[in-house]
């Protein structure tokens, strides 16, 4: 199968996940919201470019967006993760690191505290986007950053726990 229709596929899964199941699920007294959605971003290939990135991120948040119809709500994180998405791979990842030797972010390819730290500052970086442009004001800022803080560690669990119920199989490049 071809990375563009294993992509696609990829978002429309997440998406359709995020939909009719996770939204479903009453948050705790407004407070905890779990999103996956944006794990579509974070498991493109290391050699997307940044401008591809920010495409695909307007693409799935508007796409969440069409859904729960709040406009711009989920397109704006996603569009700035997909954006800082090359700076942090460029930091967590040595040289000619696992860029190199693997299509895509993964416990694998990044080694299990890389790719933690990949994963975690970019899921509090969308939570706090998808918050404070939620709010729109600093009111109440300990409800603010407790629902942010909340809301990332059990997104963070479902993301280890979809890691580990469904682990990608790594494409290792060659240099044919």
């Amino acid at each position: 199968m071809s990375d563009l229709l294993k992509n696609i596929g990829r978002l429309l899964l997440f998406v359709l996940a995020q939909v009719f199941v996770l939204n479903q699920i009453p948050p705790l007294h407004s407070f905890i919201i779990p999103y996956i959605y944006y794990l579509y971003i974070l498991w493109l290939p290391f050699a997307t470019g940044r401008f591809v990135l920010m495409i695909a991120g307007f693409a799935c948040g508007l796409t969440l967006d069409y859904f729960t119809k709040t406009p711009g709500l989920h397109a704006a994180p996603c569009v700035l993760i997909a954006y800082f998405r090359p700076f942090l791979i460029n930091i967590l990842v040595p040289q000619q690191g696992a860029e190199m030797n693997y299509r895509e972010p993964s416990v694998k390819s990044l080694g299990l505290a890389p790719y933690l730290t990949y994963v975690l500052i970019l899921t509090l970086l969308h939570h706090f986007c998808v918050f404070l442009l939620e709010a729109l004001q600093f009111g109440g800022i300990v409800y603010f950053i407790g629902k942010t803080l909340a809301s990332t560690v059990v997104s963070m669990v479902l993301v280890i726990i979809l890691e580990l119920l469904f682990p990608r199989k790594q494409k290792f490049i060659t240099n044919t």
